[in-house]
């Protein structure tokens, strides 16, 4: 997807920005900077939000080199920065494989 390549490129560039609650979130699930890059680097196009309220989204599946899930929504790569609306580890309650809602 045209998207996602777009968005890669843009992390490797380090045009990305994280909002407030993703810093927030980070911070208390104790997820690195680092370990966001790496999961862009293996991220799979999970949801697209074109209408979000905020601006188009996507939410993104990656696993960094640990192998450790992480979902990233963040904005369309038309910004020139990439915003990191919010991240987390995803509940094996709420979804399947990660990738599917329960």
């Amino acid at each position: 997807m045209k998207n996602l390549q777009d968005i890669q490129e843009k992390v490797l560039q380090n045009a990305f920005e994280f909002s407030e609650h993703a810093v927030y979130q980070s911070i208390t699930r104790n997820i690195s900077v680092q370990e966001v890059r790496e999961a862009f680097q293996t991220a799979e196009l999970l949801e697209d939000y074109p209408e979000d309220k905020y601006g188009p989204s996507l939410l993104l599946l990656g696993f960094t080199n640990t192998q450790r899930p992480l979902h990233i929504q963040c904005s369309y790569p038309t910004r020139p920065l990439i915003k990191i609306i919010t991240l987390y580890q995803p509940d094996p309650k709420k979804w399947l494989n990660h990738r599917i809602r329960r």
